[in-house]
C-alpha cells in the first residue's frame, strides 16, 4: 500500500444541514484539479489524544477550488464525527487524496442511485455528474424524517424529479425491485447507506438476474445487526488476547496493540485487512459488503475494519509479520 501524502488546508466555512449534520468547506493549501464522484477525502483527525483518519464523500467536483462534505455526528461514533463537528472556520487541517473506490462508470445506458441517511454525500456528486452529462437517471434518497433529508432541496433544485425522497415517518419505502425492473438492460445502479438497506439491494439486484458486476455498493461501516459492544480477540499464533473497547473497530484495536495489519478503504469493502477465524464463542456481526452471503455464513474470515463480534470473542489468526 502507497504511503499516504498529505497536505495542509484550512476549513474555509461550515454550515449546520441539520441538527446532526454539518457542511464543511474545505480550502487545501494548493490547487484542485476536479475529482470524479464517488471520490473520498482522507481528514486527519484527532480522538482523545490519539490521532487517526477518517474518509469523507465529496459532494462535488470541487471545480471552484474547495472540497466540501457533510458530516453526520453520530450517537456511537468512534470520535471522528464528534471531532470534525468541534473543527470551527479557520482551523487548519492534513488532507490526503482525493481517492476513488466507487467509480461512477461512464456511458451506461441508465443509472440508478439510491442513498439511505447520509449515504447521501457520494451519490450527490454521482447526480450532479449525471445532471450535467444529461446521462439518464433516477435519485432515491430514503431518511428517517423530512428533517434528516439534509441535501434534498439543494438537490431538486438543480435535478428536478429525478430526485424522489421517502421518509420512514411518512410509511415510505424504497422499492427495490421496481427500481431495478425500470433499469433499461446494460443500466448500472449504485447504493450507499445503512447495512439493511446494501443487502436489500443486494437481494433485489440477485433475483432480478441481472450480472452482478452492474450493482455497486459504499458504505459508511458503521452499522450491522447487533448493537456495538465490547470483545476479545485472541491470537493465539501471537500469544495475544486483545479487547476491542465499544467504540473502536476491531482493526484500529489490533493496531493499537502492535499487530501488523493491512488495510486500505476501512469500510468493509476493499477486503485487505481480513483474517482467518479460527474460533468464535460470540455470533460474527458480519457489517463488510466485502463477502458474498455463503461467505459470510461460512464464517471463515471477516473483515476487521468493520465487522464485530457480539455476546462473546473471537479466535483470529492473522497476516502480521512483526511477530
Amino acid at each position: 500500500m502507497a504511503a499516504t501524502h498529505w497536505i495542509p488546508a484550512r476549513l474555509r466555512a461550515t454550515r449546520a444541514l441539520t441538527p446532526d449534520i454539518r457542511l464543511l468547506e474545505i480550502e487545501p493549501s494548493g490547487p484542485v484539479a476536479p475529482v470524479p464522484p464517488g471520490s473520498h477525502l482522507g481528514v486527519a483527525v484527532m480522538i482523545g489524544e490519539r490521532p487517526d483518519t477518517r474518509s469523507y464523500s465529496l459532494l462535488d467536483s470541487g471545480a471552484d477550488g474547495l472540497y466540501r462534505i457533510a458530516v453526520k455526528r453520530l450517537p456511537d461514533s468512534r470520535g471522528g464525527s464528534a471531532y470534525m463537528h468541534g473543527l470551527e472556520p479557520g482551523a487548519r487541517l492534513s488532507i490526503s487524496g482525493p481517492r476513488n473506490h466507487f467509480g461512477l462508470t461512464p456511458g451506461r445506458p441508465g443509472y440508478l442511485l439510491v442513498a439511505g441517511g447520509i449515504g447521501i454525500t457520494p451519490l450527490h456528486a454521482m447526480a450532479l455528474a449525471l445532471h450535467g452529462a444529461g446521462s439518464p437517471f433516477r435519485l432515491l434518497y430514503a431518511a428517517r424524517t423530512r428533517q434528516d433529508l439534509a441535501l434534498a432541496d439543494g438537490l431538486r433544485a438543480r435535478i428536478g424529479d429525478r430526485l424522489e425522497t421517502v421518509t420512514d415517518e411518512a410509511g415510505g419505502r424504497i422499492d427495490l425491485a421496481a427500481a431495478i425492473a425500470g433499469l433499461p438492460p446494460g443500466g448500472e445502479a449504485y447504493v450507499c447507506g445503512p447495512y439493511g438497506m446494501m443487502e436489500a439491494a443486494r437481494r433485489a439486484w440477485a433475483e432480478s438476474g441481472r450480472p452482478a458486476q452492474g450493482l455497486r455498493f459504499e458504505t459508511f461501516g458503521t452499522g450491522g445487526r447487533h448493537a456495538a459492544e465490547a470483545f476479545t480477540v485472541r491470537i493465539p499464533r501471537l500469544a495475544r488476547e486483545i479487547v476491542v473497547p465499544r467504540n473502536q473497530t476491531m482493526l484500529e484495536a489490533l493496531e493499537a496493540a502492535g499487530v501488523g495489519m493491512i488495510h486500505d478503504c476501512r469500510r468493509g469493502e476493499c477486503g485487505l485487512c481480513t483474517v482467518k477465524i479460527l474460533d468464535a464463542d460470540g455470533t460474527v456481526d458480519h457489517r463488510d459488503v466485502f463477502f458474498s452471503d455463503a461467505q459470510k455464513a461460512a464464517n471463515a474470515h471477516l473483515c476487521t475494519c468493520v465487522s464485530r463480534v457480539v455476546g462473546g470473542g473471537i479466535t483470529i489468526d492473522t497476516a502480521d509479520r512483526a511477530g
